[in-house]
């Protein structure tokens, strides 16, 4: 069984959730990305997959209403990327930097509990130490040396 929750869109500009057969609002694909569905939009038209098309378009819809996520500066830079030769590694980045905040955030709520100044000092610690070998990684990938390495290199010649 497909673990993706198949919504339709039609040509008419409306969604259609396959699981429960009703009609659905952006709203309501909201909720489902809230609740940790996953999803997968497809048009009718031409059978293409528009999910991004359609989590972009909540995105705006977000931005555009109370405390924005993205500062035009943060978009500027995000836009600065497309087309780059670092597009695909800065994909990436995000991606893992994101991952790793919301696992974050889920062990922070469940050790709180616990005892809160021991939970935030072990969560800056490790911050710390992944956020360093994610820097090593994307300046390696982008083929940046560091002293240490340099420093290998000239001692082996």
């Amino acid at each position: 069984m497909n673990s993706e929750r198949l919504i339709k869109k039609y040509p008419n500009r409306r969604l259609y959730d396959t699981e429960v057969s009703r009609y659905i609002t952006l709203s309501d694909v909201r909720a489902l990305v809230m609740n940790c569905t996953s999803i997968k939009v497809v048009d009718t038209a031409n059978d293409s997959d528009i999910t991004r098309s359609i989590l972009l378009q909540i995105m705006l819809e977000e931005e555009s209403g109370g405390e924005p996520l993205f500062s035009a500066t943060m978009l500027a830079q995000i836009i600065r990327f497309y087309g780059g030769t670092l597009q695909g590694m800065f994909a990436r980045y995000l991606e893992t930097s994101l991952d790793l905040f919301a696992k974050q955030q889920q062990e922070m709520t469940q050790s709180w509990a616990e005892n809160p100044f021991e939970a935030m000092s072990r969560m800056t610690q490790k911050n710390v130490e992944i956020w360093a070998d994610l820097q090593k990684d994307f300046l390696r990938a982008a083929r940046f040396e560091f002293g240490g390495e340099r420093k290998k290199k000239d001692d082996a010649v």
